[in-house]
C-alpha cells in the first residue's frame, strides 16, 4: 500500500512531485523518496519518515530536472528499520534505471535465487522492489539490440517482467535519456492512474496510485492503466501503450475502497466515497437484521474511513448520527504502524471522547474493517468509560480471516483477529455488547453496483482465494514463519548468504 507518483513535465517536477506525496501520505508513512530525470543524468533523495520530514529546500534544490517519480512507503516486505530499502531505487546499467513500486511480489525468493545463479545480478536489500527492478533490467538487457531503445524492446521487457513476477505490482520508472515507463500486474491489482496537462509548451503526463494526486495537481484525468498494460512517455512528451500480458483479467484489491484510497479517489472508474455510502446501505440491512434498532440512540463512526458507511447507515435505519470521536491529525494511521505496542499504544494518542455523546445512551460504533482487533478493543472500552449504556459494534467489511500478500501488512494469522474465531468470540475479544459484520457479497455489490463491467476481485483477506493462484498453504506458513524469526530469509545451499549491504543509501 504504498504510494507512487510518475511525471513528465515542460517545467521542473521537484515541487510537483513533492505536492503529489503530500496528498498520497496516507499510503505510506514510513519512508519517502524523489528521483528525477535531467537529460541522461539522475537525481534522488530519500530517507526514513515523513514527506515534510524527508526534504528540506536544499534537498529540493537537488532535484532539478523535468520528468521525475516519487514514493512514499509502507513496508510490506524487508524491514521498516532500514532505510536503505526506502524507494526509489536505482541501478546504472543497462540505460540506468531508477524505479518506484507498490505493490507485493509473491514469488521474491524464487527471483532472488534466479538473479544470484543465472542472471548474475546482485540485490543489496531484502525488497521485493529491488528485485522487481533488476527482472527488469535484465530482460531488458536481454531485448536491447545494440546500445539504443526503441518501443518494441521497451515493451518486451515489461512483457518479461509479466512472466517471471508473481504477485501485485503498479511500478512507474525512469529510463535515462529515454523517458518514463509505467506498468500494471496482469491483474490490476494494485491502482494506477493516468493524467495529462495541456500547456503551451506540450502536453504534461502524471501517473499515480489515486486520482486525487490528479485532481490536486491540476492534471485531468484521462484513465486507468489496464491490468497487463505499459505506458511510455518519450522525452519528445509523446504517450506510448502497449497491452504486455497474455489473458489479463481486472481483479482489483477490494480492501483499497474499504479502507486504503482517500475516499475523493476514484479507481478503475469507481467512486470510493459512492462504495462506502453503498457499504452503509447494505450494512444497514444487515444490522436490521441483526440488532434491536429501537434500542440504539445513536450512531458514531470511527474516524474518518468509515464515515461515509456510519452516515448512510444512521439515515436508512432512521437513527441519529454523531461525532462521538475526535481525532487528533497529528497522529499516523494506527493500522499502518510498524508494530503491535506502537499500533497500541497510538490509538488513546489518536482519538478521544466527547462524553456527552456516550453518557447513558446505547451506541452503535462504525468501522470500515476490524483487522488485528486492538483498535476496535480500545475504543470500545474508551465507549464505556464515556458512560455508554450499551456498546455495539458494525464493521462495513467482512471478517479478515486470511492473510494479505499484495501488498497489505496482514502476513500473519496469528495477528489477525477474526483467525480461528466466531463472530461471537471475536465480540467478546473486542468487548462490545453485539458485533455485526458486512457479508461479502454485500461488499462486493456496493462496488459493482457502480460498475457492473467489474466483475472480479481481489477478496483474499476475506476469503483465502489468491487471484493470482500462486499461493499455497505452505507459502502462508513460510512468510509466517518468518515474520515471527523462526527462519532466516535469502539463504542458499544450507545459509550462505548472498545479501552483502553496502550501506549505499542515498538521502544523507
Amino acid at each position: 500500500m504504498c504510494g507512487i507518483l510518475g511525471v513528465v513535465a515542460t517545467t521542473p517536477v521537484n515541487q510537483l512531485l513533492y505536492d503529489g506525496l503530500m496528498v498520497l501520505q496516507h499510503r505510506g508513512q514510513d519512508a519517502a523518496g524523489i528521483a528525477t530525470g535531467e537529460g541522461d543524468a539522475f537525481h534522488m533523495h530519500k530517507g526514513s519518515g515523513l514527506v515534510r520530514d524527508v526534504f528540506r529546500t536544499r534537498n529540493m534544490r537537488a532535484l532539478p530536472g523535468n520528468m521525475g517519480i516519487a514514493h512514499c512507503r509502507y513496508p510490506t516486505a524487508g524491514s521498516s528499520a532500514d532505510s536503505a530499502e526506502s524507494q526509489p531505487f536505482y541501478v546504472n546499467s543497462p540505460f540506468g534505471l531508477v524505479l518506484a513500486h507498490n505493490g507485493n511480489l509473491t514469488n521474491t525468493e524464487q527471483l532472488q535465487e534466479e538473479m544470484f545463479r543465472q542472471d548474475l545480478r546482485h540485490i543489496n536489500t531484502n525488497s521485493d522492489s529491488e528485485v522487481l527492478l533488476n527482472v527488469f533490467a535484465h530482460e531488458l538487457q536481454e531485448t536491447a539490440k545494440g546500445f539504443r531503445l526503441d518501443l518494441d524492446t521497451i515493451f518486451a521487457a515489461v512483457a518479461g517482467v509479466h512472466r517471471r513476477c508473481k504477485g501485485a505490482y503498479a511500478v512507474v520508472m525512469l529510463i535515462a535519456g529515454y523517458g518514463m515507463l509505467a506498468f500494471r500486474d496482469p491483474y490490476g491489482i494494485r491502482p494506477l492512474v493516468m493524467g495529462v496537462n495541456e500547456t503551451p509548451e506540450g502536453s504534461e503526463y502524471l501517473l499515480a496510485s489515486e486520482s486525487v494526486a490528479l485532481d490536486t495537481l491540476g492534471f485531468t484525468v484521462l484513465r486507468d492503466v489496464a491490468p497487463g498494460e505499459a505506458i511510455f512517455v518519450d522525452m519528445a512528451h509523446q504517450m506510448h501503450h502497449r497491452q504486455c500480458a497474455r489473458n489479463p483479467v481486472l481483479a482489483p484489491c477490494i480492501f483499497e475502497y474499504v479502507y486504503l484510497a482517500r475516499p475523493d479517489s476514484v479507481i478503475d472508474g469507481v467512486s470510493v466515497y459512492e462504495t462506502r455510502l453503498r457499504m452503509g446501505e447494505h450494512l444497514a440491512d444487515k444490522v436490521a437484521k441483526c440488532l434491536p434498532v429501537e434500542n440504539i440512540d445513536v450512531v458514531i463512526p470511527i474516524p474518518d474511513s468509515s464515515r461515509p458507511s456510519a452516515m448512510q447507515l444512521a439515515q436508512r435505519l432512521g437513527i441519529p448520527y454523531r461525532e462521538g470521536y475526535v481525532k487528533n491529525r497529528y497522529i499516523g494511521r494506527t493500522f499502518i504502524m510498524p508494530g503491535q505496542s506502537t499500533r497500541k499504544h497510538s490509538v488513546r494518542q489518536k482519538l478521544n471522547t466527547v462524553a456527552q455523546e456516550f453518557r447513558g445512551k446505547r451506541v452503535l460504533l462504525v468501522d470500515d474493517s476490524i483487522v488485528r482487533g486492538t483498535t476496535s478493543r480500545e475504543i470500545v472500552e474508551m465507549a464505556r468509560a464515556a458512560g455508554a449504556l450499551k456498546v455495539y459494534f458494525a464493521s462495513a467489511a467482512p471478517p479478515v480471516r486470511f492473510p494479505n500478500v499484495y501488498g497489505i501488512d496482514m502476513p500473519s494469522r496469528n495477528e489477525l483477529i477474526a483467525s480461528g474465531r466466531t463472530d461471537e468470540e471475536i465480540c467478546c475479544e473486542i468487548g462490545a455488547d453485539a458485533l455485526v459484520y458486512q457479508d461479502l457479497d454485500a461488499l462486493k455489490a456496493s462496488v459493482r453496483e457502480l460498475k457492473p463491467s467489474l466483475c472480479s476481485f481481489d477478496c483474499s483477506c476475506f476469503d483465502g482465494k489468491y487471484v493470482t493462484g500462486d499461493v499455497s498453504p505452505e507459502y502462508l506458513d513460510a512468510i509466517e514463519q518468518k515474520r515471527e524469526g523462526k527462519i532466516a530469509s535469502s539463504k542458499i545451499d544450507g545459509g550462505d548468504s548472498r545479501q552483502l549491504h553496502l550501506n549505499l543509501n542515498s538521502g544523507s
